[in-house]
């Protein structure tokens, strides 16, 4: 490992660091991008409540919900997917982009009409604009919403004046310009779960500040906890969490990991279920566990009795626990309790939201710890902030 560029756990110092400093060691956009998610989840909350006439109009008669993007912007539709079939009675499937441009018709869920939600931070990356075209050339009965970060994307672009498209575009502190979504993520996040709170406009907005508030927490008072957690020699990572919206923060943290730092730390996600069915294979000595601790008694009984048994096989270097009233019998020596408190008071439905910044923030001082740049931690290019331009194709066959 080369020698760490990153002695310092206390945020304020970075960002008292001189701007052309900041930019030279390369973390001048994430940093800020991450710091600022207490303050932009309100901003998304306010953006959405105005958009509630126009949400209510987009979901009336809609009898299936269809969530898609690509990478980050997909998990943001495994985030919210099973809290809004649950909120509005009705199917929800998120299928990722790419999925539908190679299948098509084949991969939708069939209930008509139904409202396609499209989530992108930039708009730029190839999928984006030809996935919603795709869908109005063939799907007539699907209305769409997008949801993005950017006002000068393709896809705003594109689809800024077509009636069958409704636009919702966030606060421009949310498009991120760093190469990893940050608080794009969190933001397009909770702007899609004000579709279950359509009729319940203060419950939104309490959810919304209570996450601001626990992120604010965690930003105070764990920043040191992590950084620390990420200089121990680990190299591979791997995210747990139980299913519905809490794996799908665990899949985009361990995103979130394998980018920033170039792919130096590979990483996993599942769910402790899943784990035992072959993925506890790749858990060895230089293995760090990240456990997403549900705050239902059920489930987290089951995620309990999974931790307990990797402690059991003795397998990974150290663990870190997410979560409130963390039990102390699940940390060992080497172990780490990251406490939140107040993440019971919003649920496994939003918690996601809080897991997500611990991800981005393990991912953030790894990669410092690796000599390598959070605005740009691909050296090389192989991975860059918008996906590069490539050929989109059609059948010429009817859609089935």
């Amino acid at each position: 490992m080369p020698e760490s560029t990153f002695t310092e756990t206390n945020s304020l110092e970075l960002l008292a660091a001189p701007e052309p400093e900041q930019h030279r060691k390369g973390y001048f956009h994430t940093l800020r991008e991450i710091l600022q998610q207490p303050a932009t989840l309100l901003a998304t909350s306010d953006c959405m409540s105005r958009s509630t006439a126009a949400s209510k109009t987009l979901l009336s008669g809609t009898r299936g919900l269809l969530l898609t993007g690509s990478g980050s912007s997909e998990y943001v539709g495994d985030c919210v997917c099973l809290p809004l079939q649950n909120e509005l009675r009705i199917p929800v499937q998120c299928i990722g982009s790419g999925t539908i441009l190679t299948h098509a018709g084949k991969a939708l869920p069939p209930q008509r009409p139904a409202l396609a939600i499209s989530f992108a931070r930039s708009g730029d990356s190839p999928e984006s604009v030809g996935t919603i075209s795709l869908l109005l050339d063939t799907e007539p009965a699907i209305r769409h919403l997008i949801l993005t970060c950017n006002p000068n994307g393709k896809l705003a672009e594109t689809f800024r004046e077509d009636p069958r498209v409704r636009l919702i575009i966030l606060d421009e502190r949310t498009n991120d310009r760093s190469l990893v979504m940050t608080s794009s993520f969190t933001s397009l996040v909770v702007a899609a779960r004000v579709l279950g709170f359509l009729d319940k406009p203060a419950i939104y907005r309490s959810i919304c500040e209570r996450l601001s508030r626990l992120i604010d927490g965690l930003l105070s008072n764990h920043l040191g906890t992590l950084a620390r957690v990420a200089k121990m020699k680990f190299r591979r990572a791997i995210f747990l969490a139980s299913g519905g919206p809490r794996f799908g923060a665990a899949k985009e943290a361990s995103l979130k990991m394998l980018e920033m730092t170039a792919g130096r730390v590979t990483t996993l996600a599942e769910t402790y279920l899943g784990l035992r069915h072959g993925p506890m294979a790749y858990i060895d000595d230089n293995s760090l566990v990240v456990g997403f601790l549900s705050s239902d008694s059920v489930v987290r009984a089951y995620e309990v009795d999974l931790l307990r048994e990797l402690d059991r096989k003795q397998l990974g270097r150290l663990k870190l626990i997410v979560g409130e009233n963390i039990p102390p019998a699940l940390i060992r020596d080497s172990d780490v309790a990251l406490e939140c408190a107040g993440l019971t008071a919003v649920g496994d439905e939003n918690a996601c939201v809080v897991d997500v910044v611990v991800g981005q923030l393990l991912g953030f001082f790894r990669c410092l710890e690796e000599g390598l740049r959070p605005d740009s931690p691909s050296e090389t290019g192989v991975i860059s902030r918008v996906v590069e331009p490539f050929e989109l194709h059609r059948s010429d066959s009817t859609l089935v």
